[in-house]
């Protein structure tokens, strides 16, 4: 079945939108499940906006009625996904089977639309791709018992070490204490201090070194709704924090964005029994899957029941920029190839981050 046909792109402010865009916006992504994400909601856009500034295509069909629209951050001439770089899905808000006009959105000065995390399948961005990568989720649909039967072997007995690994903080540290949803400013501000420990530790870029993405998760931890909110989980042992993450939930979704855990108490696995909690918890939350964005971490692949691909690219016109493009994607592979790829990551990180 084919969707609308998009006649026309204007872009505006996030502030200028109606009521007529917004319902649109809630109306076109109920009809698409693949955006179920919370990334893909207004209230993400709202809370983004309410720090820095975001523009949004609006698509409209032969009927002049609302077919599309895509939130972005417009910086010079580069147009970026709304929350860039913290946006682990992105793409328009639009029902199956529109084509979405990617080259019209290079109007108005615009060079360029680069993506990192662009949700695939996605015909209309396809020619731009550069290289796709798994994005892993958990389906907790029944909790523990129904993630168990869905579960790899190496979920599984992650999953029961990590009712050990409990047992034993217990013994060694404390009672073990599980808040699923809290709203604590100061526990955020511990989520986003062993966070940034963690990139310092492993020489990656601070996203947190920008206060206003701080001030983000704020905002976003005193968003309370059904339908869109910030969530914070944490793990006590005793009078010590273990482990906690925040991340953002839309209906029956969670996306896991910034887990943590206290390196001192590593040897008890504390993100294992972290998600062992927030899985057992799912159905008492309404969650039934948990997205846990781009990557190969190990305890992803071993966790994961399931993946989606999520793809990187830029649209621009300029063929020259285009073949600079992936000269420089061919040194940040053979980077991380090398056999010095240690000594490498940082100038990969920095070529990445000059490569949009």
């Amino acid at each position: 079945m084919s969707g609308a046909r998009i006649v026309s792109l204007r872009t505006v402010g996030f502030d200028e939108l109606g009521s007529a865009e917004t319902d649109a916006w809630h109306r076109l992504r109920a009809a698409n499940p693949a955006l179920d994400s919370p990334y893909f909601h207004p209230g993400f856009a709202a809370a983004v906006h309410a720090g820095r500034p975001v523009e949004v295509a609006v698509g409209r069909d032969e009927r002049g009625e609302v077919a599309a629209l895509l939130p972005m951050h417009r910086e010079g001439g580069v147009l970026l996904p709304v929350g860039w770089p913290g946006a682990d899905f992105q793409g328009p808000i639009r029902a199956p089977g529109t084509a979405f006009p990617a080259v019209k959105l290079l109007a108005g000065g615009a060079k360029r639309f680069a993506f990192d995390h662009l949700l695939e399948p996605n015909e209309d961005f396809a020619p731009w791709f550069e290289s796709s990568r798994p994005s892993p989720y958990l389906d907790c649909a029944g909790g523990m018992e129904g993630y168990l039967g869905r579960a790899s072997k190496s979920g599984r007995d992650n999953m029961g070490q990590a009712r050990r690994r409990t047992n034993k903080a217990e013994k060694q540290i404390g009672p073990v204490r599980f808040a699923a949803d809290v709203v604590d400013e100061k526990s955020l501000a511990a989520v986003v201090e062993l966070k940034r420990g963690q990139y310092a530790a492993t020489g990656a870029t601070d996203y947190f070194a920008r206060p206003e993405r701080v001030d983000l998760l704020t905002r976003l931890l005193h968003t309370r709704g059904t339908e869109f909110a910030g969530i914070l989980s944490t793990v006590h042992a005793g009078d010590h924090l273990l482990a906690a993450h925040f991340g953002m939930r839309s209906g029956g979704v969670l996306h896991w964005w910034f887990p943590v855990y206290d390196p001192q108490f590593s040897s008890l696995a504390p993100g294992w029994i972290l998600l062992r909690e927030l899985v057992g918890a799912a159905p008492e939350l309404g969650i039934e899957r948990i997205d846990f964005g781009r990557g190969d971490d190990e305890y992803k692949r071993r966790a994961k029941t399931g993946e989606v691909l999520v793809a990187r690219g830029v649209v621009s016109r300029n063929s020259a920029y285009r073949v600079a493009r992936r000269a420089r994607n061919s040194m940040i592979t053979a980077a991380k190839s090398s056999a010095f790829a240690p000594q490498l990551r940082r100038l990969a990180r920095r070529l990445r981050a000059n490569n949009r």
